[in-house]
């Protein structure tokens, strides 16, 4: 439905709320790559009403983007990488632009596009290696370190999506979106990723003893939850989101990542906050003709 349909001004402020969204996550070049991704005409890797096309492309995906984040942190040699070699700390909103870019152009994108996109990553993967503390080297294209990254992302996305979507997926479409992510992970070098829901848990499971918490991650997370590049009045906004995401970490997490576990809470007024902020956003970031259509 169209919220508020017929208070003057709202479409305004809708289409200003959205923007400002848009620019965060897709940076100063977001325009001309969404032109691309949904203009250009060709085949694509995954079918518009596909579940990948429905998740990726649900404002859930503000939650489970966070939760992705926070872990991901967990592996010590994927956090590791990330602390020498990414850009988080002075590039926080650079990074989400191209990892927000990465996703739309491999989920909605061209094929020529989405291999492309893939062909880069495995590039700049392929140059980051280093030592642990422990003089153990790690290398960001190893296959096992990708699995984790794509395990922990998609557990995130669909969580996120289950508990915030617009709509909850069925049980065999929960099983697409894992059959349909686990093609992109395996272009990108992934060993063998899951390709069904109940695969992706037993992965997850089977990461456990590698992961803990580590200043590196500790580190990431406060940047992420308490100190996000943001004025001063978009911060509550912020607050509301990463609190839904941490409300969706699991438990044995929290202690060694420093985060709160208040169950009740979490249940009540963390949920219904959260709704309403996907709500607000999916809102804001709704076409004006879908709206109208609504």
């Amino acid at each position: 439905m169209n919220p508020l349909p017929n208070v003057p001004g709202v479409g305004l402020v809708r289409d200003r709320l959205g923007e400002a969204l848009f620019a965060r996550v897709a940076g100063p070049d977001g325009p001309k790559q969404r032109d691309r991704i949904h203009g250009r005409p060709g085949p694509r890797w995954f079918a518009p009403d596909s579940a990948i096309a429905e998740v990726h492309g649900d404002a859930a995906m503000f939650v489970g983007g966070i939760r992705a984040l926070l872990l991901q942190s967990l592996h010590p040699k994927a956090m590791r990488a990330v602390a020498e070699h990414s850009g988080y700390r002075g590039d926080m909103w650079g990074r989400l632009a191209r990892t927000s870019t990465y996703l739309a152009v491999t989920t909605f994108g061209h094929e020529d596009d989405a291999q492309t996109a893939v062909d880069v990553v495995r590039r700049i993967h392929a140059g980051i290696s280093g030592t642990m503390p422990d003089g153990e080297p790690y290398e960001a294209s190893d296959p096992h370190l990708l699995t984790w990254v794509h395990c922990a992302e998609i557990d995130s996305f669909l969580l996120a999506h289950q508990t915030y979507g617009a709509r909850r997926l069925d049980d065999d479409r929960r099983d697409e979106y894992v059959a349909q992510t686990a093609e992109v992970a395996r272009r990108l070098g992934a060993h063998e990723p899951p390709t069904t829901y109940a695969e992706l848990q037993e992965r997850l499971a089977a990461y456990r003893p590698e992961l803990r918490a580590t200043p590196d991650a500790r580190e990431a997370v406060s940047y992420v939850l308490y100190r996000p590049p943001l004025p001063l009045a978009a911060r509550p906004a912020y607050g509301v989101l990463a609190a839904a995401a941490v409300g969706l970490m699991p438990v044995w997490s929290r202690p060694g990542l420093r985060l709160p576990w208040v169950p009740v809470a979490e249940q009540t007024v963390v949920r219904a906050a959260g709704a309403m902020a996907v709500g607000t956003i999916r809102w804001a970031m709704t076409p004006p003709e879908r709206v109208a259509a609504s």
